[in-house]
């Protein structure tokens, strides 16, 4: 008898979590397309200030490495480019 009358409490429970972390979800999701949107009017400002947007994401992705892994990533695409004289340096 106890298991029949537990059991609607605790699909009560699993319905109030999930709808609270859907919830949450979608909240986080517009604030994300907000700071989206803050990004982009940003990197607007940028371009229209001269500089080159597409460089200015490198550079953010580079300052967010590990200054080991970024190391280790411009020493394998220097060798690279020496591979395929991409480098300026003769390969004769």
């Amino acid at each position: 008898m106890g298991d029949t009358e537990t059991a609607p409490k605790y699909q009560d429970m699993a319905k109030d979590i999930l709808l609270s972390l859907v919830e949450r979800i979608e909240r986080l999701t517009e604030e994300k397309k907000s700071l989206t949107e803050d990004i982009n009017l940003v990197f607007a400002e940028a371009r229209g200030s001269g500089f080159d947007t597409k460089v200015m994401k490198k550079v953010i992705a580079l300052r967010a490495m590990d200054p080991d892994d970024r190391q280790e990533q411009e020493y394998i695409l220097d060798n690279y480019l020496s591979a395929l004289g991409m480098n300026g340096e003769d390969n004769d």
